[in-house]
């Protein structure tokens, strides 16, 4: 039974500590946590729900520890310590105000230099993550965006921000640099053409799901030309990942989209880039009512170990 819990009978994700960005109780920590539980636009139907996500990744955390004896014996929690910051203070059915209350929520978190992760919510949450980060950095973010789709639709139905745009609302940023935004693992009918058309008029980069399968034993190379690319006259990288970038054989919790990435396909990827070193990240769209066995929320903490397990491989080169 964990120890920490971050509410009610919530646990902090993978008992770390719960902490707070105003009483200093997050500096003894190397990575924090924080959700947000936004869903704005519900974009298919009414599959709904990705704000539930945050409670349940915690939950399921319970179950882990750190150690990943595929990766040489790694474990995580002997290297890094976790604080919980619990969940940003949405507003229901304003996104805007939300917008303006997640990029607060995010500065506060940069300007503490500790690795951060974020939970949604939908992929609406991203921009005002990323403005936050390039206000920190005072430079130019690059962004490798692991996902089915593009998100990058000028609005939907007139709302700016919702799941289905937050790259659009990237470009139009001066915070990023278009030209170090990869969209990686774009695959399914759920794509219109003119998203593409689009992010190649901005001089965005895109990384099909046939490129990655292709690659074969040569995904390591296809990870850093990705990561140079989004490196590139860049202060900072940030790691976006969508849910449905994995085949719905490996996110039943996620929207229903074939022929993506296995789960192994994904952690590698994760493992690769953060090894090259990304300066946080965000894991979206799990939808806990759809997930009947809690597998994508379980997912979420592979996920994260393999980002940390990159992160450690990363800082060890830096102190030699």
């Amino acid at each position: 039974m964990a120890k920490n819990y971050i509410y009610g009978n919530t646990p902090c994700f993978l008992d770390g500590e719960k902490v707070s960005l105003q009483d200093n109780s997050y500096k003894n920590k190397d990575v924090l946590i924080y959700g947000v539980p936004w869903e704005g636009a519900v974009t298919w139907g009414d599959y709904t729900g990705c704000e539930l996500g945050p409670k349940a990744i915690r939950l399921n955390s319970e179950r882990y520890s750190g150690y990943l004896p595929e990766l040489n014996d790694i474990d995580v929690l002997q290297h890094y310590s976790f604080g919980d910051l619990g969940d940003v203070d949405v507003v229901p059915a304003d996104s805007p105000e939300t917008m303006r209350r997640i990029e607060q929520f995010a500065k506060e978190v940069w300007k503490t230099g500790k690795f951060p992760i974020a939970f949604g919510g939908d992929h609406g949450i991203t921009y005002p993550i990323v403005q936050a980060l390039s206000n920190e950095v005072e430079g130019k973010v690059g962004i490798i965006h692991l996902d089915a789709h593009y998100d990058n639709h000028p609005d939907y139905h007139g709302d700016l921000y919702a799941r289905s745009t937050p790259f659009h609302r990237i470009y139009e940023s001066e915070s990023v640099r278009n030209q170090s935004i990869v969209h990686m693992g774009i695959h399914g009918p759920r794509n219109k053409p003119e998203t593409g058309k689009y992010a190649n008029e901005v001089g965005a980069t895109t990384i099909s799901v046939r490129e990655i399968k292709q690659a074969n034993n040569q995904l390591h190379d296809l990870a850093k030309k990705a990561y140079e690319i989004a490196s590139e006259g860049t202060e900072a990288v940030y790691l976006s990942i969508c849910s449905d970038v994995l085949d719905f054989a490996f996110n039943p919790g996620g929207p229903v989209d074939g022929n993506g990435l296995t789960s192994y396909e994904l952690l590698e990827l994760i493992l690769e880039f953060s090894q090259m070193g990304i300066n946080g990240m965000d894991y979206v769209e799990v939808y806990p009512q759809q997930d009947a066995n809690d597998n994508s929320s379980h997912f979420v903490t592979y996920a994260v170990l393999y980002a940390l397990a990159g992160k450690l491989i990363h800082d060890k080169k830096e102190n030699l």
